[in-house]
């Protein structure tokens, strides 16, 4: 039986710009496939100066787009879309989110939803009273809480907030932009991130200091927002932007990959980010730190490497066979291509829906 056609309304932080955030990229891929699944999706983004001089996919080809301004616009033009789509979701970050997330609630009569990208820091932003997208008394009120994070999130969600509803919707990878592709290979061990005061230690341990123990090793740091105080070893090199269409090639430019995680995202775990499927789908080895739930992506040691100290790191970057290596890389893409993809994420998005509205009271 064909599955219904459903209209849906994303509010998300941008799908026009992937500037400064790693949210465009995952709806992108995200709205993409549930189009090719058959359903009908409308994006709407409020129209901030740092996007608009920043925009890498003004036109979306895959959904309906639209700017606005402020919430009464918003409120304005878009009520009548919000009252008939069979599921409106709201994404963490979104400018006024908390105010925006009350009149969706209020107004929606199909299955409301906030998509919550940034889960351990959203978590940590209602610790400190801090609630510009979201509120603790809002999050009962809607239907589903789709979170980045898995694992006893969810059930802090449900039991501590009062979620009726809290799933899993990690993050994904598009296989059309990321994969293993013939490249002169320019660095032993590369990371990609901005810069992140919580982050540099694991930085420095896993990356600067196998630099300056290996200096004919090459390495390189790609990422802005880094303090003119970090000493970087002559053989790291630097590179303060990489557009989204420039990730692949950085990937598979390197013989090993490093993925390192915020604080809030270890201390949750079950938070893999998007760079960690973006490098396993090119087939590039990782080497990441370690956080709970990461052995149920990933297979350790066969699929990626758990790293704890910069003597670790030295070791498989300098001593491991190609054969060895490039195996690690095919088994990595082969997990991520099999569960993680784009495509995954819609499927899993649609049947969380679908159950939902077999519960509406037509």
């Amino acid at each position: 039986m064909n599955q219904p056609r459903l209209r849906i309304v994303i509010l998300g932080l941008s799908i026009t710009s992937s500037w400064g955030n790693g949210h465009a990229t995952t709806y992108r891929g995200l709205v993409r496939e549930l189009t090719a699944r058959g359903h009908e999706i409308l994006f709407l983004e409020r129209d901030v100066p740092w996007y608009a001089s920043n925009r890498d996919l003004p036109r979306p080809r895959h959904c309906r787009t639209a700017l606005y301004l402020d919430l009464a616009e918003l409120q304005q033009r878009f009520t009548g879309e919000i009252e008939e789509a069979d599921m409106v979701i709201v994404g963490s970050y979104v400018p006024e989110g908390a105010a925006v997330g009350e009149w969706v609630t209020r107004t929606a009569r199909g299955v409301t939803a906030f998509y919550d990208i940034d889960t351990p820091v959203t978590l940590a932003k209602l610790a400190r009273g801090e609630d510009d997208y979201l509120t603790g008394e809002l999050i009962p009120h809607y239907q589903l809480y789709l979170s980045f994070t898995g694992g006893p999130t969810l059930e802090r969600l449900e039991q501590e907030f009062g979620s009726p509803m809290a799933r899993p919707l990690y993050c994904s990878v598009d296989p059309e932009l990321y994969y293993p592709e013939p490249v002169r290979v320019r660095w032993d061990l590369g990371y990609m991130g901005t810069y992140s005061h919580d982050r540099q230690p694991a930085l420095a341990r896993l990356l600067i200091e196998p630099a300056r123990s290996w200096h004919s090793g090459r390495f390189a740091v790609a990422g802005p927002q880094y303090p003119q105080s970090v000493r970087w070893p002559r053989n790291v090199h630097r590179i303060e932007h990489l557009p989204p269409q420039r990730h692949r090639g950085f990937y598979n430019a390197q013989q090993f990959t490093l993925n390192l995680t915020r604080a809030d995202m270890i201390a949750a775990g079950y938070s893999p980010s998007v760079r960690l499927f973006e490098a396993a789908a090119c087939g590039t080895p990782i080497i990441s730190d370690f956080w709970e739930g990461i052995e149920t992506l990933f297979e350790p040691e066969l699929e990626i490497l758990i790293a704890r100290s910069s003597d670790e790191v030295l070791e498989w970057i300098r001593d491991t066979p190609d054969s060895e290596r490039r195996a690690l890389g095919q088994r990595g893409r082969a997990r991520v291509l099999a569960e993680h993809t784009a495509a995954h994420r819609a499927a899993e998005l649609e049947g969380y829906a679908l159950e939902l509205l077999s519960w509406q009271p037509w």
